[in-house]
């Protein structure tokens, strides 16, 4: 039984109303994704200043509920408040898990993204979902469980806020490894800004984990569907997140310093034994 639930900033609900009502379900059914589930329904919670202004933001979680096809069951609604917030939270189930916390060191990093699709400015969120077909739509998302059920991976990780360099960090974490990243290989569109991409929430994005001997039979699942995806990376022990590009090489974390979210693994001592 799987639960997911997302937040959205102040700024994005009142700048795109309509885009926060259908990123609400979006993200929450990426994250059911990602633990290699499928969704069983969604609710939500809207404040807004008058219907007017809960107008937009329940129409958008309208429209990606039934492309989606994933019921909008209920929620609370709060019509007298002084400026527009949303959160919304997904049920799920899955047969075999994906998690975050199972990454090895000698496996490799994938990434997959779709790529068909433009900037919703001005926030660096790659639309890729709102003008394609449900069919393709809900296709694509059950490829993760797939990929879990067919025992081709036990780790994966829906690119959020942070791009793919951050998610990266997050995986890391929750695992206990590091990861290097060849930023050369990272699937982006042509003519965007690198800077730009490698922080930017994609519509559709996953870094998955497996073993050498997995990756071909992963890559060509997404080949099929149209889905960017490359090999990126490898994990490794040294508990240190780095990126490389052609000769240059930094780290961006290490974990031997300082922690990111506080999310690792904690080691029992013979004093918490005792």
């Amino acid at each position: 039984l799987l639960l997911a639930i997302e937040g959205f900033m102040n700024e994005f609900v009142a700048g795109d109303p309509w885009f926060a009502g259908w990123c609400g379900v979006m993200v929450n059914l990426s994250d059911i994704a990602a633990m290699g589930g499928r969704p069983v329904a969604v609710v939500d919670a809207v404040w807004a200043k008058g219907e007017d202004g809960a107008a937009p933001v329940l129409d958008g979680l309208r429209a990606a509920s039934e492309r989606f096809g994933v019921p909008l069951v209920g929620g609370h609604t709060n019509l007298k408040t002084d400026r527009g917030q949303l959160s919304v939270a997904v049920l799920g189930r899955a047969k075999r898990l994906l998690t975050s916390f199972d990454a090895r060191p000698g496996e490799t990093l994938i990434a997959a993204i779709d790529l068909r699709g433009r900037y919703r400015e001005p926030f660096s969120n790659w639309e890729a979902a709102t003008d394609a077909p449900a069919e393709r739509l809900r296709g694509d998302l059950e490829l993760l469980p797939f990929i879990a059920e067919a025992g081709l991976s036990r780790v994966a990780k829906d690119i959020s806020q942070g791009g793919i360099v951050g998610t990266s960090a997050m995986l890391a974490e929750c695992s206990g490894v590091g990861i290097e990243i060849d930023l050369a290989r990272a699937p982006a569109p042509e003519g965007v800004d690198p800077a730009r991409w490698l922080t930017s929430f994609p519509s559709y994005g996953y870094l998955l984990s497996a073993t050498p001997d997995d990756v071909p039979a992963i890559l060509s699942l997404f080949e099929a569907r149209g889905i960017a995806n490359a090999a990126i990376g490898k994990v490794t022990a040294d508990r240190r997140v780095t990126v490389t590009n052609g000769a240059a090489r930094e780290t961006i974390w290490d974990f031997a310093q300082r922690a990111l979210l506080g999310c690792g693994p904690v080691t029992a001592t013979a004093e918490d034994a005792a």
